[in-house]
């Protein structure tokens, strides 16, 4: 390959934390204008070597070299007039200024060398849109603007920084299907322009779809780089990031309802949501399925007590509750792991083992001395089942991976031992491996007795796991379907109706 073909040459990269090798000796050749995806379980070293030439770490070895210049390390503000934008996960924008201010933060064209151009600056944001073959109001809020569409206007901020390279950090999650499809065409104009898109998801399918070549991570390793046509299937992809064969998606699924009714909910209403009704058995995974804005959190948050109802009946274990709050839901034994882990799950400075057992500390302390025998049996518990990977449990929980903190999460609510726990997009950016871990222990949730809801836009995940599957549309029941009559094309027949009584 010759050198004019390479955008980003990274050598030996090494990067160590205490008691950790998140890198080790990594060397990895981007070529420009390639869609290059980056795939590896949580923990294997994609972010680290991600944030190792966008400026935000320097490695403790290795060069850097991006378009031809060299570097042993690099800033942020550095890595950018290099031509790398990184979009993350949480987006990195100011809701309350519009879509051009966002664009062009920070260098926003002046006029007179002292004020704010606003025409030149709408001007040339539409430019960008125009290049991206997609509308959007330069004037608007970004607050008004939906999750797909304020993608596009990180994008557009990248473009804006005259970006070579792209980094896409799990770009899919919060997206939508229609949504995901116009991201791919997106993408595809990028690669027309020479702009070179590093892009990393779990779903492995989006990898197949949109990349020419692979790199696979695993424990702070590169151990391949693959064209993408050369990949057999997802099994073979699978096995070269987690290192063994990986057969079943899911495991199997114990046979456990019980006849006896968890949960009763009748005609609940407030928050967004009208008249829902359905009940959970003990031993038995309900699926919540619908699109984005159906409702799903909706109903999860009443239920929780997080948002208050208006109406109907909530029945836990024959006694009818009124939750005005998360803590008497926790009392009466509902737990909740939310979709947002980072804002709602986690506390992100303090340790694991702080973290694990924060919802409990009631039940393990005595006149406000916890009892530390009762905690570390607690703590070991869930940080060897869920299989948390952390040098120490006084590791704080921002320095893991998103899988892991996802595991501390659940660790958690499972630690509250709760008759009723609600899992939210459980395995939302968290790789194969630590999926199917969660999946296993969701199993020995209901081998347990619990009721478990369950709310995924995964279809495969929801049909894999539920025993039943609830579909709401606009705030509204519009089906209920029992395992025989599961298929793809039904839940998405439910999900697009309008309202519908049942």
């Amino acid at each position: 390959m010759s050198d004019s073909n390479l955008i980003l040459d990274l050598q030996h990269i090494t990067k160590t934390y205490p008691g950790v090798v998140a890198l080790n000796d990594v060397s990895l050749q981007i070529r420009r204008g390639e869609v290059h995806a980056l795939v590896g379980e949580n923990g294997a070293g994609k972010s680290t070597l991600i944030k190792s030439f966008s400026g935000a770490q320097t490695p403790d070895s290795g060069n850097i070299i991006i378009d031809g210049e060299t570097f042993s390390k690099l800033t942020p503000q550095l890595s950018e007039e290099k031509g790398v934008g990184v979009i993350y996960q949480e987006f990195n924008l100011v809701n309350e200024l519009s879509v051009a201010e966002n664009v062009f933060l920070g260098h926003s064209p002046l006029r007179h060398g002292l004020f704010i151009d606003r025409k030149i600056m709408n001007e040339k944001a539409k430019e960008l849109f125009k290049t991206l073959d997609i509308e959007i109001n330069p004037d608007m809020l970004v607050s008004q603007l939906t999750v797909g569409y304020q993608q596009m206007v990180e994008i557009a901020k990248a473009l804006s920084m005259n970006a070579k390279i792209i980094v896409m950090d799990e770009p899919s999650a919060p997206l939508t299907n229609v949504e995901v499809e116009h991201l791919f065409k997106v993408i595809h104009t990028l690669k027309e322009q020479e702009v070179t898109v590093i892009y990393i998801s779990h779903r492995l399918d989006e990898i197949f779809a949109i990349s020419d070549r692979v790199s696979v991570m695993r424990d702070g390793q590169l151990i391949t780089t693959m064209d993408t046509k050369d990949i057999v299937d997802e099994k073979e992809l699978i096995k070269l990031m987690v290192g063994r064969e990986f057969n079943e998606k899911f495991p199997p699924k114990p046979d456990c309802i019980k006849n006896e009714v968890a949960l009763e909910v009748k005609n609940l209403s407030g928050n967004g949501v009208e008249n829902i009704s359905f009940e959970v058995h003990n031993g038995e995974i309900l699926g919540f399925g619908g699109l984005i804005g159906a409702g799903r959190t909706e109903t999860a948050e009443l239920l929780f007590g997080a948002k208050q109802k208006t109406g109907g009946r909530v029945i836990l274990n024959g006694k009818e509750i009124n939750c005005k709050s998360t803590g008497e839901a926790i009392k009466e034994g509902i737990a909740y792991v939310p979709e947002d882990r980072k804002r709602q799950g986690i506390l992100a400075d303090i340790s694991i083992r702080e973290n694990i057992t924060m919802a409990i500390l009631t039940r393990i302390a005595s006149l406000s001395l916890v009892n530390k025998k009762a905690e570390r049996t607690i703590v070991d518990k869930y940080y060897r089942e869920l299989k948390i990977k952390t040098p120490t449990l006084e590791q704080l929980v921002k320095h893991l991976s998103g899988g892991n903190q996802q595991k501390v999460v659940v660790a958690k609510w499972l630690a509250s031992e709760p008759t009723l726990i609600i899992l939210d997009e459980p395995t939302r950016g968290i790789d194969v491996g630590a999926k199917y871990e969660i999946y296993k222990l969701i199993n020995q949730l209901v081998e347990m007795g619990k009721a478990v809801i369950m709310i995924s836009s995964e279809m495969e995940e929801l049909i894999g796991m539920s025993d039943r599957i609830v579909v709401l549309c606009e705030g509204h029941k519009t089906g209920m379907l029992e395992r025989r009559e599961f298929s793809q094309e039904k839940i998405l027949e439910l999900a697009s109706m309008s309202k519908q009584t049942n």
